[in-house]
């Protein structure tokens, strides 16, 4: 009799273990460019890490359309693409109307398109290699398995920082 209830003990703990992960919180998501590393955070608590790669030309913040930089500054992770080039992609909320402000008063267009995505479709075996070096166009890069992560614990609305 008791082989009978181990079954329902161990769905139940398996059960309570899954539900746990899937509760789990994240209220913002913080990207240091000069470290290369990404924060989902709950409050203070470090939910996860991941290394990314970032714009060709990284240090400072992106100016205008082209100029290959990753912003920096308070955005939102507004929306997201399942059917993006680059294995799923989450839109950065860059230009903010600062941005956009600051390009007009230079005469350029400030860019945009800011995402944090996977590899490019078909080439995600290649991330061992690619993660090393910044390769995007300004967006946040990591590899296909972690932006399957981030797709799953990171909902539209989150507040991003990315910093220098």
């Amino acid at each position: 009799m008791h082989h009978v209830l181990r079954w329902p003990v161990l769905a139940l703990v398996l059960f309570t273990a899954a539900s746990a992960a899937a509760a789990q919180s994240v209220t913002h998501v913080l990207v240091m460019k000069s470290e290369r590393r990404m924060q989902i955070m709950d409050g203070e608590t470090v939910v996860k890490t991941y290394a990314v790669a970032l714009g060709g030309a990284p240090v400072g913040h992106k100016q205008k359309e082209g100029d290959r930089r990753t912003p920096e500054g308070r955005y939102l992770l507004d929306w997201r693409n399942p059917d993006s080039g680059y294995h799923r992609s989450i839109h950065v909320s860059y230009p903010s109307p600062a941005d956009t402000a600051r390009a007009a008063a230079a005469g350029e267009d400030p860019g945009g398109m800011i995402m944090i995505h996977g590899q490019r479709n078909h080439f995600g075996w290649l991330a061992p290699l690619t993660q090393w070096f910044d390769w995007t166009d300004g967006c946040i890069a990591v590899t296909n398995a972690e932006m399957d992560e981030i797709w799953d614990l990171v909902e539209n609305g989150t507040p991003i920082e990315i910093r220098p």
